[in-house]
């Protein structure tokens, strides 16, 4: 590891003052980052550190939505999800193995976007808000890419709202090394429609299923899946873990147990 400074801001404005400096980078748990910079795919200069800040931690329910703080790790989304939204809890205490989730921050891994982590398929399947200093953003909007958001410099994710749905459910299919999910559906039933979230299939990263949302906002059942043809491959990953295909055929069938185990 190169030498670098290391700032832990106590209040969002002086993050932000923070992050000005030239060649600085936003630190939450550093589950990417500190990796990136040892193998040096990244050189930042400085890093803030968000795990300091006032009110970007904890997990709180009211008005039909669950509020988690931008630096809450993995684990208290666990915890603090738990009885308010099941199916998001379930997604966190899974992610990664102990150390990840002790570290790992929602905020963190959102504005990472790595096309196979698994809170992208969450908060496009609740149709979440991200929250900034600045603005609020659909995660319609958000995700533009593979690691790619539509977060500007010196932007940081501070909470993200996600409507309660009636039931949902997440299932993946996980890369055993990495845990990370080879591919992940999302499902989440709410009053006027279904929501279908797939992540770790696509090049471009996490995606809605919109064929299979129609099917079940008529029918939620696994077996309104049955007669469904499987995502395109044309813009599937291919890689030694899997074919486009066998990603396709992985969407059809995880959808189903996530609709069967909601």
């Amino acid at each position: 590891m190169y030498a670098f400074e290391l700032e832990r801001p106590s209040t969002i404005a002086d993050a932000v003052a923070a992050l000005a400096a030239d060649n600085a980078q936003a630190l939450g748990g550093g589950q990417t980052i500190i990796p990136t910079m040892k193998q040096r795919l990244a050189s930042p200069s400085r890093l803030v550190s968000l795990l300091g800040v006032s009110g970007l931690q904890g997990v709180s329910s009211g008005d039909g939505a669950v509020a988690v703080g931008g630096a809450t790790t993995h684990v208290d989304v666990a915890n603090g999800a738990a009885s308010s939204y099941p199916a998001l809890a379930s997604l966190a205490a899974n992610i990664g193995d102990p150390a990840v989730r002790n570290r790992g921050t929602i905020g963190g891994s959102l504005a990472n976007n790595d096309p196979a982590a698994d809170y992208p398929a969450a908060a496009l399947g609740s149709g979440a808000t991200i929250a900034t200093n600045h603005r609020e953003i659909s995660a319609e909007n958000f995700f533009l890419g593979l690691f790619e958001t539509a977060l500007e410099n010196g932007e940081i994710i501070t909470s993200v709202s996600f409507p309660v749905p009636n039931r949902a459910s997440y299932v993946k299919f996980e890369q055993p090394a990495s845990r990370f999910a080879l591919v992940g559906v999302f499902v989440a039933q709410y009053d006027n429609g279904v929501r279908v979230a797939v992540t770790g299939a696509a090049e471009g990263g996490v995606f809605r299923w919109t064929e299979a949302e129609a099917a079940l906002s008529s029918n939620y059942s696994a077996a309104a899946i049955d007669g469904l043809s499987t995502p395109s491959v044309d813009n599937l990953v291919r890689d030694l873990h899997g074919s486009a295909e066998y990603r396709a055929h992985l969407v059809k069938v995880l959808t189903k147990r996530a609709v069967a185990s909601s």
